[in-house]
């Protein structure tokens, strides 16, 4: 139990229902959603979409989502992946004849074709009660009148605003300035592209005058893109993959996403006796740290499309877990490994939400950098996801970018199992961090009794391009430790990540919401 002297969040408990989204509005439409007759499915979809219109610097229309599903009275998970594919033309030889080593982030070709609204489609079609308008409306209504600028949505924008094209500044910089915190934003170019996906499903966006306007815009760029590329656009259905941990079970996306990562890292972790640690102390931060390095090299190594992932099972695999344990020096910190020359940066969402029947959600939903690649349409004003900046020219390499292929993929939606039961539906936002966020907020709850919300709030920290970063929570004698064993420490300009999640109290029958402080949202149930 948190002490109430000190400023905070208690977790938030429901029977019925409940949403944890990064921002209230798009937790409220969930509930709303959930108290109107719809369940899980009809709820995520609703406020995925709010969020686009909520934290456009995050995610929208022009992005890409997976899902994890738990239908309700069934154990079963079902992964949805919804990431789009490079379009057929691209090729990685014809860009290092051009002589680039990596794809540029505000480029058309960082441009792969959205996948999350054929995602939402498919979803509500086979999982949803409601109906496909039923879940967009609340969108259309928001994208109409306008949201006010939440506080830290303001300081993103910020931030990312001199990433946006002239068309991007024509349709987000309102009055031709960032928006300060309580200005509406209006969205009224993707209130019609929803309008038109209400009527006429996929078709409305994969067809037509709105593939036209996202064709057109990536033609003037020097894209390759082609109206088969967008028609021909697909998501996939699947099922999870897993690692045991402590008698849990982290679930996790398969590839092309970075699951694996999380569960490399926790196998990794295993051979160590976390429970003994300071959940606060140094120890932990860098046998963390040190797991990190190693399973995000294996991570840059395999994961891929996962039809090109062929390594899959040994990233799996117990062994090889305890095989990169055994390199790790309790008391010195190794070198960090080569940062990537593909690019890794930490803007999605993530929400969960779970209903009165049991059915589960975790979604995450992403345009990847802030506002995207920046390109922005000239009608509707859709924000293009630059998803292909993911991509390697390594020629060989699982994940050398190629017409039709996935790119690697940081966003991962997570759920924890136990005794075959899925417990908590959970997401951390923050690109490259969320595998070892997935690990930490895990561990957090089993190893050291936390509830979601204080699993949460706990301070982060993350080795990336050479450094280590401590979030402010940390005292200095932890920073001067680590820094002893050889660490760079410093402190991030912005708090890694943030996330959500939802746990399922099966024997006493509520649900426990936490949402991260690090954003604007909340949890709420009813």
């Amino acid at each position: 139990m948190r002490d109430f002297h000190h400023p905070g969040r208690s977790p938030v408990y429901a029977a019925n229902g409940m949403a944890a989204t990064s921002h209230p509005l798009a937790s409220l439409v969930a509930v709303e959603m959930l108290r109107a007759g719809g369940n899980a499915v009809d709820a995520a979809i609703a406020a995925a979409l709010v969020l686009g219109i909520a934290e456009p610097q995050m995610t929208g229309i022009g992005g890409d989502c997976f899902v994890l599903l738990k239908p309700a009275g069934d154990d079963r998970v079902i992964a949805l992946n919804g990431s789009g594919r490079a379009p057929a033309g691209l090729s990685a030889a014809a860009l290092r004849d051009r002589g680039l080593t990596a794809i540029g982030t505000e480029s058309a070709e960082s441009v792969t074709v959205p996948g999350a609204i054929d995602a939402f489609c498919r979803l509500s079609e086979r999982w949803g009660r409601a109906g496909l308008a039923a879940s967009l409306a609340p969108a259309i209504r928001y994208a109409d009148a306008g949201i006010p600028v939440a506080p830290r949505v303001a300081f993103d924008w910020a931030r990312d605003a001199e990433r946006l094209s002239p068309e991007g500044r024509r349709h987000y910089l309102p009055g031709g300035g960032v928006p300060r915190a309580g200005q509406l934003f209006r969205a009224p170019g993707q209130a019609e592209v929803l309008r038109r996906v209400a009527a006429e499903g996929r078709a409305g966006f994969y067809e037509g005058e709105v593939a036209e306007d996202m064709v057109a815009t990536l033609t003037a760029a020097g894209g390759c893109h082609t109206a088969e590329d967008f028609a021909a656009t697909g998501a996939t259905w699947g099922a999870p993959i897993s690692g045991d941990h402590a008698g849990h079970s982290l679930l996790e996306h398969p590839p092309n996403g970075q699951g694996a990562t999380a569960i490399l890292m926790l196998n990794i972790l295993a051979e160590f006796d976390l429970a003994k640690l300071d959940p606060f102390g140094a120890d932990r931060v860098h046998i963390e740290a040190e797991a990190a390095k190693l399973a995000y090299d294996a991570r840059d190594r395999f994961i891929a499309d996962p039809d090109h992932a062929t390594r899959l099972d040994h990233m799996l695999a117990p062994e090889t877990g305890r095989r990169l344990a055994a390199l790790i020096d309790p008391k010195r910190a190794m070198p960090g490994i080569p940062p990537k020359a593909e690019a890794i940066h930490r803007d999605t969402v993530y929400l969960t939400v779970v209903d009165r029947d049991g059915m589960a959600v975790s979604l995450i939903y992403s345009i990847y950098w802030g506002f995207g690649s920046g390109l922005a349409t000239g009608k509707f004003g859709i924000l293009l996801q630059n998803r292909g900046a993911g991509f390697t020219l390594a020629a060989g390499h699982p994940n050398e970018a190629a017409g039709g292929k996935r790119p690697m993929h940081t966003i991962i939606p997570g759920m924890i199992a136990r005794e075959g039961r899925v417990i908590v539906p959970f997401g951390v936002m923050g690109g490259a961090y969320q595998p070892a966020g997935h690990a930490r907020f895990l561990t957090n709850l089993v190893h050291h009794g936390m509830d979601v919300q204080a699993a949460i709030d706990a301070p982060r920290s993350f080795p990336e391009a050479g450094q280590l970063k401590l979030e402010r929570g940390y005292p200095a004698s932890v920073a001067a430790d680590l820094e002893s064993r050889g660490h760079r420490v410093v402190v991030p300009d912005t708090p890694l990540g943030g996330a959500q999640a939802i746990f399922i109290d099966h024997a006493g029958g509520v649900l426990v919401g936490g949402s991260d402080p690090r954003k604007d949202g909340c949890a709420l149930g009813y």
